[in-house]
């Protein structure tokens, strides 16, 4: 199946699920500007609920996309995800640095495994050169989030803040793309 015949409930699955996903990103990214910053315990839950969202953002995706089974790029993402969670608890309990270490490591293996996900759904749902880039980028952050940690500027949460931001801009982008598309292939 190629991305013109793929079947339209997919992709309005996929469009939907591209928006919710930019959606909570920028909620996230608001809450750690305006109150996470001045808060340091909802900081650390904020710290905890961005990974574990993006593991059960995955496996609801996996799940509508076909079963785990066929998404293994998605299946692993899931368990690095909820992993990330638990490592993020504890690091919590020694210092934002070890933060930053676990975030960078997570960063780094989830966008290696959303740019896998990303070329895979390319062939059956078109437009998802943005996805592919965040998932390059994102394992690039993932370097400089544990830079960070091992610096001596003063590190909190809006330090990770940018980094949701622009997975919240390429998720929406996505959305967008996914939507021009279908109306394009409406069209003709």
């Amino acid at each position: 199946m190629n991305r013109l015949s793929a079947p339209a409930s997919s992709n309005a699955w996929l469009t939907r699920y591209y928006f919710l996903r930019a959606a909570v990103a920028a909620i996230w990214v608001a809450m750690a500007f305006l109150l996470g910053k001045d808060m340091p315990v909802l900081a650390g839950a904020l710290l905890v609920a961005y990974p574990a969202w993006d593991a059960a953002a995955n496996f609801t995706d996996a799940r509508h996309s076909g079963g785990l089974a066929r998404n293994p790029s998605q299946a692993f993402n899931v368990v690095v995800s909820v992993v990330t969670a638990a490592a993020v608890a504890v690091a919590l309990g020694r210092s934002i640095n070890a933060v930053f270490v676990v975030f960078g490591v997570w960063a780094s293996l989830a966008g290696i495994l959303q740019l896998a996900t990303g070329v895979r759904r390319w062939r059956t749902s078109g437009a998802q050169w943005a996805m592919i880039l965040s998932g390059a980028q994102s394992a690039l952050a993932g370097t400089f989030f544990i830079q960070r940690a091992f610096g001596t500027a003063p590190l909190n949460i809006t330090g990770i803040a940018p980094y949701a931001a622009f997975g919240a801009f390429y998720f929406l982008l996505s959305a967008i793309l996914l939507t021009v598309s279908a109306r394009r292939h409406t069209i003709a």
